[in-house]
């Protein structure tokens, strides 16, 4: 609830605290006072759109700050915790207006825009008067008011579940038609291709690998002699028979050298078997050239053939066997396209079912909702004279969508057999405000007091016994919550627990509002006045002492 209100150089008000309380709270004062400007520096702070001007003559910069009184659940935490601002028990909302037209806001000693205060606000503040757009009289929001109160949130929530599946499914359908009908269209090339990519049977590192067969074989002509000349020179004829006959006279001499051979004999060992070595990598290097030509056309018809179909296909050829993948499982979609289809038609048919039947009993419950409304409604309205007068909640079709298949709109007929229509639209001055708290006592009764609420002259046109019962109607919706009231009825003004009175003084030729608590002896003045005008007789007096007393 609002605990605290600062206005600083704002219109015709210089310098404001005031500290309200929970229940009812009034605030009284003869019209042009600036009881008006209190509302315009409260939707300032709170991030509404209203005046342009508001930065008193003479000032610099106009501020005003609001503390607001946070209970455990409150709907404020949440904002304050998605949009990563501090959240704590008390709610500190500042925001200066400079001379040139500058806003700036700070939430909690953190700098916020216009947006998040306006998000906080709806958790705040509801403001209900003859020309409220933001609550009771804007029909966008008349559906979610009859959703709280008829406590919807299980109904709206399958509802809600079911929308997003039924699109879910709808978007998979749509997906898979819009490439299967992608894929027909390149069905013959699709066909071709994979065909051709079968009878081909790349591989990858195949073309590495026949680019390598093709250049050796195209170089083993060229090299062939050499490496047999190197055979010949390595064999029997050539260095292994001169390097046997070296050994074997050595071998024979080494009794006779004493041992001065043994070095070498060892060393001529090691080389033979080296020689050896040698001369079978040469005998094996010769098998391998020995190829049928034949083998060569083959090599390089099939080392084409890879070439050009990755040429063709526009990738590199150990990219052929992914693309045949690739291509026959398009082609594989396509030939199994039917079941697949049907499969996600069945689902979007199961998930349509289930939100037909989510939005279906939401539209059953809104009814019986709107039924129990109308009559509470109704109720209300009596002892506010106005028991002929009719309020209905409309309920017709609408687009669907997550929170179901109608609209609501609330609609009155303000006498017998005239035609009903918009609620801000057929009633008059006295009656509209009739109505909106006939209508918020109903709805307050399952909303909770956590939002504190501002009645804006929501008495005007009523009086007598009207006014006394639109007094305890707001006294009603105080209990447990808070209510700021601006008021002309002395009957609504004597039934509240704290009470302001709202005057203008003229200092230096400048006017300024001051706003001032009432104590018990200044109140009674104060409904006096309000009973008598200028001039407050000893009756006056006694019919507020009467008010006061109840």
């Amino acid at each position: 609830m609002l605990r605290a209100l600062e206005i600083r150089d704002l219109l015709i008000i210089d310098r404001l605290d005031l500290n309200f309380q929970p229940g009812l709270n009034v605030l009284t004062g003869e019209t042009g006072a600036g009881k008006s400007i209190l509302l315009d520096s409260l939707g300032f702070v709170l991030g509404w759109r209203g005046r342009a001007e508001l930065v008193r003559a003479g000032a610099d910069q106009g501020e005003v700050t609001a503390v607001f009184e946070l209970s455990p659940g409150h709907a404020a935490r949440a904002v304050l915790a998605e949009v990563g601002l501090p959240v704590s028990d008390e709610l500190i909302l500042r925001r200066v207006n400079s001379a040139d037209g500058r806003k700036t806001a700070w939430i909690n000693d953190r700098r916020a825009s216009g947006e998040v205060l306006r998000r906080l606000s709806e958790t705040l503040v509801e403001l209900h008067g003859q020309h409220d757009d933001r609550g009771l009289l804007n029909p966008s929001g008349h559906r979610d008011i009859l959703d709280t109160y008829a406590a919807l949130t299980t109904e709206l929530s399958t509802s809600r579940a079911a929308w997003a599946e039924q699109r879910a499914a709808r978007k998979r359908l749509a997906e898979a038609e819009t490439a299967l009908e992608a894929v027909r269209a390149e069905e013959d090339f699709l066909r071709h291709a994979v065909a051709e990519l079968d009878k081909l049977a790349p591989e990858a590192g195949e073309e590495a690998e026949l680019d390598a067969r093709r250049r050796m074989m195209q170089a083993a002509e060229r090299i062939r002699e050499d490496i047999a000349r190197a055979g010949q020179a390595l064999g029997n004829a050539g260095a292994e028979g001169a390097m046997s006959d070296a050994l074997r006279w050595l071998e024979g001499a080494s009794d006779g050298a004493e041992g001065r051979l043994d070095t070498a004999i060892s060393a001529l060992t090691r080389a033979m078997a080296e020689l050896d070595e040698a001369a079978r990598e040469v005998e094996d290097t010769l098998e391998a050239l020995d190829f049928d030509p034949r083998a060569l056309e083959d090599t390089e018809e099939r080392l084409f053939a890879i070439r050009g179909l990755a040429r063709k296909h526009g990738v590199l050829p150990d990219e052929l066997a992914g693309l045949r993948e690739t291509l026959s499982a398009r082609l594989s979609a396509l030939d199994h396209s039917a079941e697949e289809l049907e499969a996600l038609s069945a689902e979007v048919r199961r998930t349509e079912k289930a939100y037909d039947a989510a939005a279906a009993a939401l539209t059953v419950a809104r009814s019986e909702a709107a039924a129990r409304l109308d009559t509470a409604v109704a109720g209300e309205l009596a002892p506010l004279k106005m028991e002929r007068a009719v309020f209905q909640t409309e309920i017709a079709g609408a687009p669907e969508g997550p929170d179901g298949r109608d609209a609501v709109a609330f609609t009155v007929a303000t006498n017998p057999g005239a035609p009903s229509g918009p609620l801000n639209k057929i009633a008059s001055g006295g009656e509209l405000s009739r109505f909106l708290l006939a209508l918020k006592v109903c709805l307050s009764e399952e909303q909770g007091g956590e939002v504190t609420m501002i009645f804006d002259e929501i008495d005007r046109g009523v009086g007598g016994a009207t006014a006394a019962a639109v007094g305890r109607r707001l006294a009603a919706l105080a209990e447990g919550g808070q209510v700021l009231v601006v008021t002309h009825s002395p009957q609504v003004a004597a039934l509240g627990a704290h009470h302001w009175r709202v005057a203008k003084r003229v200092e230096n030729d400048v006017t300024l509002s001051s706003v001032t608590p009432l104590g018990a002896g200044e109140r009674e003045d104060e409904i006096a006045r309000m009973l008598a005008g200028d001039t407050v007789t000893p009756e006056a007096r006694a019919a507020a002492r009467a008010l006061l007393v109840g």
